[in-house]
């Protein structure tokens, strides 16, 4: 459900809002509306400080040279460093850092090129050319180098790596040439470059080193990080406050939720500060916060993919908490990855984080569907000889009406859906626009969901055939009058009908759609379940004949290695499937729009230490 909010409006000297705002921020309960983009220089400042500061902490998150081949001297040169003015001093090593290894890059390219020349002495080639001497570089390919030319000029081989032939040439003679291109003249010798590379290489140790011993003040930034958080959050709201009277006093406006305005009026009253409250509603567009309990808190993550509701729609979060972990269930559709998934949740805590107790509710939920889709890791339980015969009783196996039950069983999950759909719809839409503005949408709903009721109690035997055709007949007249006639009271008759056969047409295509794209859940489920099998008739097909170390080894991996590809599969398609049935399927069938924001009330951390 949604929580019910209050409006507060406060009036304060424009002198005294910095104050206001950090004694409304020690509440931690009232959500100022502000502006979530810098509005001016100061705030701009402010964003600048702290993205400064949050690149900061990841360039020296970073710093980790464990796995650096230089690791060992690095540690060696890492000396302790002081706290004073240590963000300039890590940024300058950050930026040190990527102008070394740029130019580590740039000499190793360099040697590269130098490489292949050997180490030789420029001194002698300046002398040779004081003395008229001219001499030529050239790389040319195998097939184009000719050995007689070494009769025209000196020529001297230098390198030879079976394509290419590297020489040079030297002659008196300053306009002489060779039939090929000559190539520039390397601009150090390998010594040379090899002196700068080291050079280089020990700078850059010791640039690593300094950020090593930077990362003890890693605590330090972050505390600055939340503080500038904290400073442009107030700011904010400072910034996004309203001026009136001539610029003498400042206006503000805040919700917060209804059942704290009791511990709230008290901390006002003590303000000082003139101030009222009222009823939050829809056109004020307050925030979103959900009453959960531990099931429902689980899934305001999904929730929160599509968007929060508006003020005057329904919490869509206890919905999704059932449909969803019933959908998840059915596409995973194996008890064995079910306790694999409760594993998962259970013994990896620290790594999931929140997400943890959603993943083992998950898992738990597929252990129960696998037993009634009678699938364990791939193979059929309800053959199995060690399976009770009470467990087998609970499985859906076989056909109705020449179908799969299975089959069947995900479009009636899905006829139950889009139901309750349309009923949150035409209860929202009473609310919303009563009930003379509802009808359209109320005879939709008692034609559909009306329907899908009296057929279910005419194939049950409830109602006899006479009695399920009355009802039918009197259920189409009123629907129809609804849908036709009254869709909106407030238009002539004949365009009520257009519009209403317009209305048919979209609803009749538009649910048969609907309802067909539940059966992802049997097609998803039956599809895991066959790859799952798959893996088991390679891996025993090894042994089947003959046991054998080899073979069981074998059967072992790919047994191991098909179920654990297949879970990951199975996981992603059971994520996103269900998710599309709620997001599309269910949303679109009850209207719900999805476009509330987040209750985010003003804290401060740091004032609350204090």
């Amino acid at each position: 459900m949604i929580e019910r909010m209050t409006k507060y409006s406060f009036i304060l000297p424009s002198g005294d809002d910095g104050k206001f705002l950090e004694e409304l921020a020690r509440t931690g309960l009232v959500d100022i509306t502000r502006s979530s983009k810098p509005v001016d220089a100061g705030s701009s400042a402010l964003l600048a400080s702290k993205e400064e500061t949050d690149k900061v902490i990841k360039g020296l998150e970073k710093a980790d040279w464990s796995e650096d081949e230089c690791y060992e001297e690095i540690l060696a040169a890492v000396k302790p460093t002081s706290a004073d003015n240590v963000l300039e001093t890590a940024k300058a090593a950050l930026s040190r850092l990527t102008d070394l290894l740029a130019a580590s890059e740039s000499a190793r390219k360099e040697m590269k090129k130098v490489l292949v020349w050997g180490d030789f002495d420029s001194e002698k080639i300046s002398e040779l050319a004081d003395l008229g001497y001219k001499t030529r570089f050239y790389c040319v390919s195998k097939k184009k180098y000719d050995p007689a030319w070494a009769g025209i000029h000196p020529l001297q081989e230098i390198a030879d790596d079976g394509k290419n032939v590297w020489f040079v040439t030297i002659s008196d003679d300053s306009g002489y040439d060779l039939p090929v291109e000559e190539c520039p003249a390397p601009v150090a010798s390998v010594q040379d470059v090899q002196e700068k590379s080291d050079s280089i290489r020990k700078d850059l140790i010791a640039c690593k080193a300094e950020l090593m011993s930077l990362r003890e003040h890693l605590p330090l930034l972050r505390h600055q990080s939340e503080t500038l958080a904290e400073e442009l959050q107030l700011y904010l709201a400072q910034a996004g406050a309203g001026k009136a009277a001539e610029g003498y006093v400042t206006t503000f406006e805040g919700f917060a939720p209804t059942k704290d305005t009791e511990v709230l009026d008290k901390v006002f009253d003590g303000m000082g500060v003139i101030w009222f409250k009222e009823d939050a509603v829809k056109a004020d567009n307050p925030p979103i916060q959900f009453k959960g309990n531990r099931l429902t808190r689980m899934f305001t993550v999904l929730t929160d993919m599509y968007g929060r509701p508006v003020y005057d729609e329904f919490d869509p979060t206890p919905y999704i908490s059932i449909f969803f972990t019933l959908f998840f269930a059915m596409c995973m559709g194996d008890a064995g990855y079910g306790l694999m998934l409760l594993a998962i949740g259970l013994g990896a805590k620290k790594m999931l984080g929140n997400l943890a107790p959603l993943v083992t509710f998950l898992g738990g939920a597929t252990v129960v569907m696998g037993i009634i889709l009678h699938t364990f890791f791939g193979m059929d339980l309800s053959t199995a000889a060690w399976v009770p015969q009470w467990m087998k009783s609970c499985m859906i196996k076989g056909q109705v009406a020449g179908y799969d039950a299975q089959m069947l069983f995900s479009i009636l999950i899905g006829v139950v859906h889009i139901s309750i759909a349309m009923v949150l719809k035409a209860v929202y839409s009473v609310r919303r626009s009563g009930l003379k503005g509802s009808l359209g949408s109320l005879g939709w709903t008692l034609l559909i969901v009306g329907g899908v009721v009296v057929a279910a109690f005419a194939l049950l035997g409830v109602i006899s055939s006479s009695v399920t055709k009355v009802i039918v007949i009197v259920l189409g007249i009123i629907s129809a009058a609804g849908i036709f006639l009254f869709n909106d009271p407030d238009r002539s008759i004949f365009k009520n009908i257009g519009s209403g056969l317009y209305e048919t047409y979209n609803t009749v295509t538009g649910l048969l759609g609907d309802v067909l794209s539940y059966l992802r859940l049997y097609a998803l489920g039956l599809a895991g379940g066959m790859l799952g099998n798959a893996f088991n008739s390679l891996g025993t097909s090894l042994i089947q004949d003959k046991m054998t170390a080899v073979g069981l080894a074998s059967c072992i991996l790919i047994l191991v290695l098909g179920h654990v590809l297949n879970l990951a599969m199975c996981c992603l398609g059971a994520f996103v499937h269900p998710l599309r049935l709620n997001f599309l399927e269910f949303f679109k069938n009850s209207g719900y729009e999805g476009t509330g924001r987040i209750y985010s009330p003003l804290t401060s951390e740091n004032i609350t230490k204090e």
